[in-house]
């Protein structure tokens, strides 16, 4: 499973190895028990790769092979955008503020977070 940690600051990506089934239910039990509202949706989201990544065409022939629920979009010259299908987790509804999580096959979950990982040392690498 990932899971997108969206925060006015950007976000972070986790590959966990829990269920989707069993994370969303500890939230809720989470959330009842410290009397939290929680707002639990099925939608998209979505998130920029730098388009010049080593591999990103791999992920579009694995998308292709695992049929993946991935949509990888050229946007700007230097960046491709990447959409996924999962649940959306909130405690309010009108925040852009929140928790995505999503399942696929484990080599798509593997390689997607392997390349968020290699964009995110190399953003590091250029701010040093």
């Amino acid at each position: 499973m990932l899971k997108l940690t969206y925060t006015e600051n950007g976000f972070r990506m986790e590959h966990l190895t829990q269920s989707l089934e069993d994370w969303v239910r500890t939230r809720l039990i989470l959330a009842l028990r410290s009397a939290t509202s929680l707002m639990v949706e099925t939608t998209t989201a979505s998130f920029l790769l730098p388009a010049d990544l080593p591999y990103l065409e791999e992920l579009e022939i694995v998308e292709d092979l695992e049929n993946m629920e991935v949509v990888i979009a050229q946007t700007e010259s230097d960046y491709v955008e990447v959409s996924l299908q999962g649940t959306w987790v909130t405690s309010d509804p009108e925040s852009a503020e929140g928790i995505f999580v999503t399942a696929m096959r484990a080599i798509g979950e593997y390689f997607l977070y392997q390349l968020w990982t290699d964009a995110q040392n190399t953003i590091s690498v250029l701010s040093d």
